[in-house]
């Protein structure tokens, strides 16, 4: 058994985060050693290369005796229960009052001496945090963006040293290893069943993610979700909703057919002045309002990002309009609660109907709740993939089904069914490693597809 030197650091994980974990312990003079529980991580010649002289154990973390160890730091794919891990969460640290476990957030808090923004959420959280972090920049101040999305935190803090604030998105892992956030406003988006392999049930799920809350000023929550609502019944919260908003909370509002965001009876702009389409999208652009008002951002300054800002690629994306259909590129739609929310999103808004192309790996995924909304909106559902039969099982009662060999062959009976009005939406609800070396593959040849036609069409 190899024994941690006393007051030593152990950065578990030598994966994005724990290699700057590594830099930002060796920039504070801090000494550190590294454990991986794979026999040959990826990189390992470029991080010895970077910090010679610093020890690093491969293999189960059973061969660790952490006795004597300053501190356990994990990346955010480790999970605290890692054979070998057992008990040090329990411990607090005599030197910082923590547990003995934490992750990169932590230390990222302790190091920062600015406001915080913070988003966590099932799905659109990297939405939100983009989209927030344009605002304050348009608003004038020297903002930071990363965490889960990007740079990691700690790199933002030495690349960026002169933000004034720094806006994060927060997974569930990175929230399990940060005692108090203390953000200035933080956002819980959403809660559908993912990583239950790691957090066991959604109930420890929703615990672990409403560790956002922990020292927070704001509290940003959807009212349409309970599941992110603060378990203390006496936090205030700020609110936003795809309803109309309650007392001075954040909501949609149909007004002689126009579709109004609103806080309160306060007007701030028309959903046809945004870039971004569908539903669920109009309530990425509340969450976000709401958080950039409770950090102080100037108005029209959020307003006009609102105007330009088209989102994310891969996150329900507008391609193009050919023939008065829209067609609409989801692909990072890889579970059922993204999916879900793009077709009530892009469903409600709709002219016409929804043409679903959807299918790939479903990692055990339960689809039946697509079955009810896809009734209302949908004109036919386009399946292809590993586990296009499983789909189609699942809501053929309910909505007109065809399985076709692949996706281009879903996008070309799309295009032949499609009528003015209707959108063609890829929101696959599966991954795309059976047919696709990832979601952005799986997107971009959704893109080039609906490009060449349009280009094909328009001559």
């Amino acid at each position: 058994m190899v024994r941690v030197p006393n007051g030593m650091s152990v950065v578990v994980g030598l994966g994005l985060s724990g290699r700057a974990i590594c830099r930002h312990l060796a920039r504070t003079n801090m000494p550190f050693m590294v454990a991986d529980t794979r026999s040959e991580p990826p990189g390992l010649a470029a991080f010895h290369a970077a910090h010679p002289g610093v020890d690093v154990v491969c293999g189960p973390l059973t061969a660790l005796d952490f006795t004597d160890a300053h501190e356990v730091v994990l990346s955010p794919g480790v999970d605290p229960a890692t054979p070998g891990l057992e008990g040090l969460a329990e411990r607090i640290n005599p030197h910082t009052g923590d547990s003995m476990v934490v992750g990169e957030t932590a230390l990222f808090v302790r190091a920062n001496q600015v406001p915080i923004a913070a988003i966590t959420g099932s799905n659109a959280k990297s939405t939100v945090t983009t989209l927030l972090g344009e605002m304050a920049k348009a608003a004038g101040l020297r903002v930071a963006v990363g965490g889960n999305l990007g740079t990691p935190a700690l790199d933002l803090l030495a690349d960026q040293p002169d933000a004034e604030l720094y806006i994060l998105e927060l997974s569930s892992f990175q929230l399990e290893t940060t005692p108090a956030l203390g953000a200035k406003a933080a956002a819980f988006l959403n809660l559908c069943e993912d990583h239950l392999d790691r957090h066991g049930d959604m109930q420890a799920y929703r615990q672990v993610k409403q560790r956002i809350f922990i020292g927070a000023q704001h509290v940003i929550v959807n009212q349409d979700d309970p599941l992110t609502w603060p378990s203390q019944e006496d936090v205030a919260t700020i609110r936003f909703s795809v309803n109309a908003p309650l007392d001075n909370h954040w909501g949609l509002v149909w007004e002689e057919a126009d579709l109004k965001l609103m806080q309160g009876q306060t007007q701030w702009l028309s959903a046809r002045e945004l870039k971004m389409a569908g539903q669920h999208n109009y309530a990425n652009a509340l969450a976000a309002l709401a958080m950039g008002q409770a950090l102080g951002l100037n108005a029209s300054a959020m307003i006009d990002t609102l105007k330009t800002f088209t989102g994310l690629p891969h996150r329900s994306e507008t391609v193009a309009h050919i023939n008065d259909v829209t067609w609409v590129n989801d692909s990072k739609g890889t579970n059922v609660g993204a999916t879900l929310a793009a077709i009530q999103g892009l469903g409600a808004t709709l002219e016409g109907r929804l043409i679903w192309l959807a299918g790939g790996v479903g990692k055990g995924a339960d689809f039946t709740p697509l079955a009810t909304p896809l009734a209302r909106c949908a004109r036919q559902a386009l399946l292809f993939g590993a586990d296009s039969g499983r789909i189609a099982q699942a809501i053929t009662s309910q909505v007109p089904v065809r399985q076709v060999r692949d996706l281009t062959q879903a996008m070309e009976e799309a295009f032949a069914l499609a009528r003015p009005g209707d959108c063609v939406l890829l929101s696959p609800a599966c991954a795309s490693f059976d047919q696709f070396a990832g979601y952005e593959a799986r997107g971009k040849a959704f893109r080039d597809w609906v490009e060449n036609k349009a280009a094909e069409v328009s001559l």
